[in-house]
């Protein structure tokens, strides 16, 4: 199958700017003439005589008129022809405003007490676990989430023969399509989701084959994670050796999958936001490595050491790159300001312990000992496992806190378009990523401790 030809997000950054300020205010002039034109407005028209752009539900709105969030750029996809114009209609409104209504909730950068309970609360499913601080969301849209399974499907098998037949239940069960889906609502079209879903089927390939379920061994990991990287990170060598490296790319079905998924990333994304994820997955990388010398020793760690390792082996790579998956970019040097890393930590870590927690049962009823955070805090504490999992709830209910916290006030602070929409965005993938594993009981169950 042919990879999507989607428009490289632009930053609207200027090449040399060192301060935002004159940026801001010619982004935001530039914006509302492009949303005038857009909406059908006349030309000549002043910007300031368009109608507001209304602020996203739940959002706390900075003092000040706030510029308005940009729309994504125009991308040729299955959904709409490159011959087509898409004409105004309310799905610009939708996505200037960011997702809304039932299950949107959680595109909020206020810090709340409580979780909120809709008004009329949509049936899933799968139970919640009893205590954990959470947004519940509405499931994702049907349409999507079947084309994106299709294509999905038809990658593994078709395009980078992923897995035998015999693991064809697992792969369905794992539901890729509800997962992206339901983490990426502002994605303009089913070709950037797909962007996410190689990504994710990917990643899950060098675990399962390298450290886990399928024939994964901390035995020489440290040599099999540094040859796949290099499916995302390519090697530059000489001509003899270089055809070596390239036809390695082809020898097993983690590094398929790792180059096939990283090209067609990198022909959506801008050159920063393909290194920005390279960086993040050596993170990933640096954290399973980790985690295989503590197998390897027999070692359990203490809780701030495990803690640590999670911060590394976790979820970061996926939401950091929300704006490439909603047709945008978040500017690098924004990216890299310490109180976004802060925010995006802080969003993994959290969504990792969701993991940890969802599939407690499932690791202890797998063969050996599998290192999760109730597992150490029993260990290490000297606690039962049901006060070991009670308390790691709790743990994970103050990274939440924490991660939205951190998010409010970086909102508040810089209340740039796109640092309001990535924010919304990383916001979304937490909510989305719980509720994949609240309702995925194929995989997951809970223990008996209430």
């Amino acid at each position: 199958m042919p990879a999507p030809d989607l428009t490289p997000p632009q930053s609207s950054l200027p090449e040399a700017a060192a301060a935002f300020g004159a940026y801001t205010l010619a982004d935001a002039a530039a914006r509302a003439r492009d949303i005038q034109a857009a909406r059908g407005a006349p030309p000549g028209v002043p910007p300031q005589t368009a109608a507001p752009v209304p602020a996203p539900p739940g959002i706390a709105v900075p003092a000040g008129p706030p510029p308005p969030s940009p729309a994504p750029p125009a991308v040729p996809s299955a959904e709409t022809p490159d011959a087509e114009v898409a004409p105004p209609s309310s799905d610009l409104d939708r996505l200037l405003r960011g997702p809304s209504g039932i299950g949107t909730s959680g595109l909020r950068l206020t810090l709340r007490e409580e979780p909120p309970v809709p008004a009329e609360p949509p049936a899933v499913e799968g139970t919640p676990i009893p205590g954990l601080y959470f947004h519940p969301v509405a499931e994702p849209d049907p349409v999507r989430v079947e084309e994106v399974s299709r294509r999905i499907k038809s990658w593994a098998l078709d395009e980078v023969s992923l897995y035998p037949d015999d693991w064809e239940e697992e792969f369905d069960g794992f539901s890729v399509g509800r997962y992206m889906v339901g983490c990426h609502p502002d994605a303009p079209s089913v070709d950037h989701l797909m962007l996410a879903t190689r990504l994710m089927v990917a990643e899950n390939a060098v675990d399962d084959c390298y450290c886990e379920d399928h024939g994964g061994s901390p035995i020489g990991l440290g040599e099999r994670l540094l040859l796949a990287h290099t499916a995302l990170d390519p090697l530059y060598t000489t001509g003899e050796y270089q055809s070596q490296w390239a036809e390695s790319l082809h020898s097993d079905a983690p590094r398929r999958a790792y180059r096939s998924a990283m090209e067609y990333f990198v022909r959506a994304a801008s050159a920063s936001q393909a290194d920005r994820y390279r960086h993040d997955m050596a993170r990933l990388h640096l954290g399973y490595l980790a985690e295989a010398a503590w197998a390897q020793q027999d070692h359990v760690p203490e809780v701030w050491e495990y803690l640590a390792m999670r911060q590394f082996n976790n979820f970061r790579p996926c939401p950091t790159i929300t704006d490439t998956v909603g047709g945008y970019e978040l500017p690098a040097d924004l990216h890299a300001q310490a109180a976004m890393q802060k925010v995006i930590a802080l969003a993994g870590n959290a969504t990792t312990i969701v993991n940890d927690l969802y599939s407690y049962t499932k690791e202890l009823d797998s063969p050996g000992r599998h290192l999760n955070l109730p597992v150490v805090i029993a260990e290490r504490e000297d606690l039962s496992d049901r006060e070991a999992y009670l308390k790691s709830v709790e743990v994970h209910n103050d990274l939440m806190r924490d991660f939205e916290s951190a998010a409010a006030s970086l909102a508040a602070d810089c209340p740039l378009p796109h640092v309001q929409r990535f924010l919304r965005g990383v916001a979304a993938w937490v909510d989305g990523n719980h509720h994949w594993h609240q309702t995925n009981t194929y995989r997951y169950s809970l223990p008996d401790f209430w």
